[in-house]
């Protein structure tokens, strides 16, 4: 009997296999439009067929580069200052005023405690050229990232916070895993993955109510 060739394609990888089963997370795809700060790595992140959007307000986003690098990202400069002067008092961080200032203007944070008062000590320009390492998230007590989030989630305290992810295809899922377990042992078990939308499938029930509010939107 002959043997059957498979073509054979690319693969992607379904961001919801990252959902650590050990604990209940009710996850959210939703579509990727730019976050308003300046993006820290380029992500090539994955399709769902979700086509909500990325809050404006009150969102904390955490950006997974390919090599498994972490940075975050707040949309709101009064939370930046907040986060930053509640670190630098419970991680003995040292940071100044003029540091706290550079922070506040910072889209975006991947270095780990020890190299953040010299990162902000720089110019943005100089910023924005620097290579940064990622926030440390080596095992399943969720790192340095355990930390930022907790003083977070004490700023946004009363406000119905949007936390973030955005991962690329190519990241490694004991990172994922790990930066899941910095959100658990915060007891935040609601969280969004950024993706970048694609049509339902022809002939699906998305598919046909999506066909349906095109029809009615033209009438």
């Amino acid at each position: 009997m002959p043997k059957v060739k498979v073509a054979k394609k690319s693969t992607w990888v379904d961001m919801t296999a990252f959902v650590d089963v050990s604990f209940l997370i009710l996850t959210f795809f939703i579509l990727a439009t730019k976050f308003k700060p300046d993006e820290p790595v380029e992500v090539k992140f994955p399709s769902s067929v979700s086509a909500d959007k990325i809050p404006e307000m009150d969102a904390f986003l955490i950006t997974i580069d390919k090599d498994g690098r972490v940075f975050v990202q707040m949309d709101d400069p009064n939370a930046r200052k907040s986060i930053a002067e509640n670190l630098t008092e419970t991680r003995n961080l040292g940071l100044t005023p003029a540091n706290i200032k550079s922070f506040t203007n910072s889209p975006s944070i991947g270095v780990p405690f020890a190299g953040l008062k010299n990162l902000l000590a720089m110019e943005p320009e100089q910023q924005k050229n620097v290579r940064q390492p990622g926030i440390p998230v080596p095992d399943s007590t969720g790192g340095e990232l355990y930390y930022w989030i907790r003083d977070a989630k004490s700023t946004y305290a009363g406000k119905k916070v949007s936390w973030l992810i955005k991962a690329d295809d190519a990241t490694k899922y004991p990172v994922i895993k790990n930066v899941l377990e910095a959100f658990k042992r915060n007891d935040i078990n609601k969280f969004q993955l950024v993706t970048k939308f694609r049509d339902a499938p022809i002939g699906t029930p998305l598919w046909n109510t999506r066909q349906n509010q095109i029809g009615a939107g033209k009438k």
